[in-house]
C-alpha cells in the first residue's frame, strides 16, 4: 500500500460530510497509536510533520515508520509537511517521499503570499504532490509556529477566490477562530462556567466560513490549531504533578460542525501531547520505581490510540470511509 495524495480523501470528505484527521507525529509511538486507532476503525488519517519534528527526529526517520505504518495497516495513508516555512523545506518534504506539503506564507502581505505559494505549488505538482496554502494568520504556538494574539487575524472571504485562483494551491487553510497550542484563549476572553468551573472558549466565526464556502464552493477547507484540550488527559496531568491551570481547547461539538461543511481537514496536534504525556506522568506516579521506557511509552501510546479513536468517531465522522478512498485514489492515478 503506498501513499497517497489528499485529493480522494477530501473529495470523499466534502461529499460525505466529514473531515480527515490530520496528526502530528514524532516518534514511533505517536505514528504507532494513530495507525493503529485508523486501521481497526476503516479510516483515512493523514500524519503530518513539522519542520520542528524533522529536526527532532531527522527525516529519513519519520518517512520510514510512516511506510512501516502502512505495511501494517490497509488504510489511505497521506504524509503531510505541516508548516513549511519556506520554498527550501517543502522542496526537501517534496523530494524526500512526502505525497503533500502545506508551505505557510500566512505572515507575508497578500500578494507575496501568492508569489511565494504559487512557487511551491509549481514545483509540487510537477512532482506529483498537492500543496496547502492559508490565509489569515492563527494565534498560538506550535513549535517554532509563534503569533501573538494581537497580529493574528481572521480570513478575508473576499480574498480567497484570487488566492486560490492565482496560486492553483489543492487546499485552504483558514482563520475562523481557532488557535495553536493548549492555551488557546485566555481566561478573558472566555466565560467560566459556574457549575464545572472550566473555562468555555468564544464560538468559531462560522459566518466567516460561511462566506469563504459561497466565494470557492466544493474547494477543500482546512482547520490548524482544532484540538479539544480534552479535560480528561489534562486532569490526569495535573493529578500526577503537572500544572496545566486554565488549558482550554476548541469544543468539539464545534468541529464536527466545521466536518459537516466544506472543512476536509482538522489538525491535531496539542491533543495527543497531552494525551502521551498524561500516559507517562500516571504510569511514573504509579511506578516510580520503573525506568524502562516501554514500561512508560506503552500506555502513552495507548492513551494517544484511544485519543485517535475518540476524534475519528466522534469529531470527524470518518469511520469506515478508508475503502472508497482508495478505490477513488487509484482511479485519480
Amino acid at each position: 500500500m503506498p501513499l497517497i495524495t489528499t485529493k480522494a480523501m477530501f473529495k470523499k470528505a466534502h461529499e460525505g460530510g466529514f473531515a480527515i484527521g490530520a496528526f502530528n507525529v514524532n516518534n514511533m509511538e505517536i505514528v504507532q497509536g494513530i495507525t493503529s486507532a485508523a486501521g481497526e476503525l476503516n479510516s483515512p488519517v493523514i500524519l503530518q510533520v513539522s519542520k520542528g519534528a524533522r529536526a527532532y527526529a531527522n527525516h529519513a526517520y519519520l518517512v520510514h515508520l510512516v511506510k512501516a505504518a502502512l505495511e501494517i495497516n490497509d488504510i489511505p495513508i497521506a504524509l503531510h509537511l505541516d508548516h513549511g516555512p519556506d520554498f527550501a523545506t517543502c522542496k526537501a518534504c517534496i523530494d524526500g517521499g512526502f505525497t503533500s506539503v502545506m508551505f505557510d506564507g500566512s505572515h507575508y502581505p497578500f500578494a507575496e503570499n501568492i508569489e511565494k505559494t504559487k512557487e511551491v505549488v509549481e514545483y509540487a505538482h510537477a512532482h506529483g504532490v498537492v500543496v496547502e496554502a492559508e490565509l489569515g494568520q492563527l494565534a498560538g504556538v506550535e513549535d517554532e509556529v509563534s503569533v501573538d494574539a494581537d497580529k493574528a487575524h481572521y480570513t478575508k472571504p473576499e480574498e480567497v477566490f484570487e488566492f486560490v485562483e492565482k496560486t492553483g494551491c489543492d487546499s485552504l487553510a483558514i482563520a475562523i477562530g481557532t488557535s495553536h497550542g493548549a492555551f488557546k484563549f485566555t481566561p478573558e476572553q472566555c466565560t467560566r462556567n459556574p457549575e464545572t468551573g472550566v473555562l468555555e472558549p468564544p464560538e468559531l466565526r462560522f459566518d466567516i466560513l460561511e462566506e469563504i464556502e459561497k466565494k470557492i464552493p466544493g474547494f477543500p477547507i482546512v482547520l490548524h490549531g482544532a484540538s479539544s484540550v480534552i479535560p480528561k488527559y489534562v486532569k490526569i496531568i495535573n493529578d500526577n504533578g503537572g500544572a496545566l491551570k486554565d488549558a482550554v481547547g476548541i469544543p468539539e461539538a464545534q468541529l464536527r460542525k466545521a466536518a459537516r461543511s466544506a472543512v476536509c481537514k482538522i489538525n491535531v496536534d496539542s491533543d495527543l501531547r497531552l494525551a502521551m504525556t498524561a500516559g507517562i506522568r500516571e504510569h511514573f506516579n504509579q511506578y516510580p520505581d520503573h525506568f524502562d521506557p516501554r514500561q512508560y511509552l506503552a500506555p502513552a501510546r495507548a492513551y494517544i490510540k484511544e485519543l485517535v479513536a475518540h476524534k475519528i468517531k466522534e469529531v470527524l465522522g470518518s469511520e469506515g470511509s478508508a475503502p472508497a478512498i482508495l478505490e477513488l485514489a487509484k482511479e485519480l492515478k
